[in-house]
């Protein structure tokens, strides 16, 4: 049920009260340190390669190796660790294939094991490098740099699919998510149209 479902946060952002409850402390600082390291150093080799080296093939087994390696570790260890999250796709008896998206479940004490302050890192993490990643490619594109494309094609659909995957689990199935969309635009058109009557009554 959605009652034995912990409530983990895109960047934190409860109430004062919640806020105040959880403690700031790193309780995993490998994880979170290699949450950051390969994609970060997967950027870094991007932008330095041409630099650094001539070869182009080692500057691209190089950056996709980061990448898989970031895929990994952040699909299998440090969104379990950081924030109780985990995607995986599963086959049944028929042979059909699953998608499932979970999040951890409160335990005993009713205390919650994710910290704000590792929660902050993996959602920062997660959402910032799959956007530089999209700038690399519009770049890429219009600087015609066509051999570039393909590996940063790679770390967009890597590093994405992480992103979408994670999101998944926090809100929920694509129903979930299109409500969410859905009530957040009608928040805003509301917004919207109560300051424009108040300026107009005023």
């Amino acid at each position: 049920s959605n009652d034995d479902i912990e409530d983990v946060s895109l960047f934190d952002a409860d109430d004062d009260v919640s806020r105040k409850s959880k403690k700031s402390k790193i309780r995993h600082p490998v994880a979170s340190f290699f949450h950051l390291f390969f994609r970060v150093s997967a950027i870094v080799v991007y932008l330095l390669c041409e630099l650094l080296t001539s070869s182009f093939i080692a500057c691209m087994v190089t950056i996709i190796l980061l990448l898989s390696c970031d895929f990994w570790a952040v699909k299998n260890v440090t969104g379990r660790l950081m924030v109780g999250l985990r995607w995986w796709n599963q086959v049944d008896d028929d042979g059909r294939s699953h998608w499932v998206f979970e999040a951890r479940k409160v335990s005993a004490q009713g205390s919650k094991t994710s910290s704000e302050a590792e929660s902050r890192i993996f959602w920062l993490g997660l959402i910032t490098c799959p956007m530089i990643w999209v700038i690399f490619a519009f770049s890429a594109l219009f600087s015609f740099k066509v051999k570039w494309l393909a590996v940063v094609v790679m770390g967009v659909v890597l590093q994405g699919a992480n992103l979408y995957g994670y999101i998944r689990c926090k809100v929920g199935s694509r129903k979930n998510l299109t409500s969410m969309a859905t009530n957040y635009l009608g928040k805003q058109f509301l917004r919207q149209t109560v300051a424009k009557e108040d300026q107009t009554a005023s």
